[in-house]
């Protein structure tokens, strides 16, 4: 999963909430550097990837993308699940995540002095880019897929991921129908059982 399910992913606890969104900027013991609560959205964070890596669903959107990218396929589909989350009527009634992107916002910000160099030299960027809402537009994804190939090393064009996923749309829709649910049962109760 991407930046927008990891954060809804929080439950709306703080703590979780920062810990999920640096997590990949957070490398070995220096995530006891933090707070406890934030020490459980990493952990959060970890145990969302392998949740995700490990369901069939996922299997079977990576296929889609394995040809032409291989390793970096499950890259590619963590940004299409937050497309489809993010146009989850389900999840995000109305326009509940716009005020969802700016509440994530306001939380990072407010935390900005604990953040990981990297990911608070990024944040400016995803805050007036408003990068959360932007996954909601298949513009957004776009956007996205350019910029995980910018980041990567062994990258150097996202073009035909997303002409992959416009071809295959309908199909990647079904994968995460099938897969979220589970996911968001899981890390529910991984937050209920941090929290006690």
């Amino acid at each position: 999963m991407n930046y927008l399910a990891h954060a809804y992913l929080s439950f709306n606890e703080p703590g979780i909430l920062i810990g999920n969104m640096i997590s990949d900027f957070v490398k070995g013991k220096t995530k006891f550097n933090y707070p406890e609560g934030v020490q459980k959205g990493i952990a959060i964070h970890r145990a969302i990837d392998d949740f995700t890596d490990q369901h069939a669903a996922t299997r079977r959107a990576k296929e889609f993308f394995r040809p032409a990218y291989r390793l970096y396929s499950g890259a590619f589909i963590d940004i299409v699940y937050d497309h489809f989350l993010a146009n989850d009527s389900n999840e995000f009634p109305g326009d509940r995540l716009e005020s969802f992107s700016q509440e994530v916002y306001k939380t990072l910000e407010e935390n900005i002095a604990i953040l990981p160099q990297r990911f608070g030299q990024m944040f400016p960027y995803m805050k007036t880019q408003n990068w959360l809402l932007n996954y909601k537009q298949r513009w957004g994804i776009e956007k996205s897929f350019g910029g995980m190939v910018r980041r990567a090393k062994y990258l150097d064009e996202s073009a035909i991921a997303f002409g992959l996923f416009n071809q295959h749309y309908d199909e990647l829709q079904r994968c995460y129908d099938v897969f979220f649910p589970d996911l968001k049962s899981y890390t529910r109760n991984l937050v209920s059982l941090t929290l006690l």
